[in-house]
């Protein structure tokens, strides 16, 4: 994995694409707070490793919520954002998911369909067992593939991607993420992350048209080295 002075983890990049491993403190695209976005820091890192004048092209294809971490794919061409958007809306590509929870799950693998709610001043989706006004359905599938000391590793597959799904449905059954505050677990990481870590990502490459796997490294994190020891 390359990195450079904005401690940019790189898991692959060609003339089209770029795939980060995401830092849990870093939010992919410009908000409200004004903190420096991982976009800019990427193109910052293409400016400078490339030479290039003037601005830089970066298409943000999809995000990941501020506190977790893990795979982002940018696209550096406008051709390649749009074959990536369309692929993304089809749910096309396969994302997997860590998520380290204190309680045990109901069963050991379990497919979980909610129809969540997003309120947006709590910024906050609410699950429900059935269809609520402006409600939108959600599906994942999980199986516990670690059992620690403390905790339960689940490896989380995406079906759909909705406003903190993964979150929202795990706590719904009970198991909210290891720091995870806002969806029910009792206290904080010291560093303001959650224990959920996009794991890995296959997509058809947009340009060559070949099936690709990419895979992040957990955090720097005693808990999560755990998992992979």
């Amino acid at each position: 994995m390359l990195s450079n002075k904005d401690n940019l983890q790189i898991i692959y990049e060609d003339n089209h694409i770029i795939v980060i491993n995401k830092r849990a403190s870093d939010i992919v695209q410009g908000d409200k707070t004004k903190d420096k976005p991982l976009s800019e820091v990427v193109k910052s890192y293409i400016k400078e490793k490339y030479n290039k004048p003037g601005d830089v092209y970066l298409g943000v294809v999809h995000r990941l919520d501020r506190p977790t971490s893990g795979i982002v794919v940018f696209a550096k061409t406008s051709k390649a954002l749009t074959r990536l958007n369309k692929s993304f809306a089809a749910h096309e590509p396969i994302k997997t998911y860590w998520a380290l929870v204190k309680d045990e799950p109901p069963h050991e693998q379990m497919i979980l369909v909610h129809h969540l709610k997003r309120n947006q001043k709590q910024n906050k989706s609410y699950a429900h067992k059935n269809p609520v006004e402006n409600s939108k359905k959600a599906e994942l599938s999980f199986k516990t593939i670690q059992v620690l000391q403390n905790y339960y590793l689940l490896e989380v597959a995406l079906k759909t991607g909705r406003h903190h799904q993964i979150r929202s449905q795990l706590s719904a059954i009970g198991c909210p993420i290891k720091g995870d505050l806002k969806y029910g677990f009792d206290r904080s990481n010291k560093d303001a992350s959650i224990h959920l870590h996009a794991r890995s990502l296959e997509i058809i490459h947009p340009v060559k048209k070949e099936k690709m796997k990419f895979t992040a490294e957990v955090p720097d994190d005693n808990l999560w080295k755990s998992c992979v020891k």
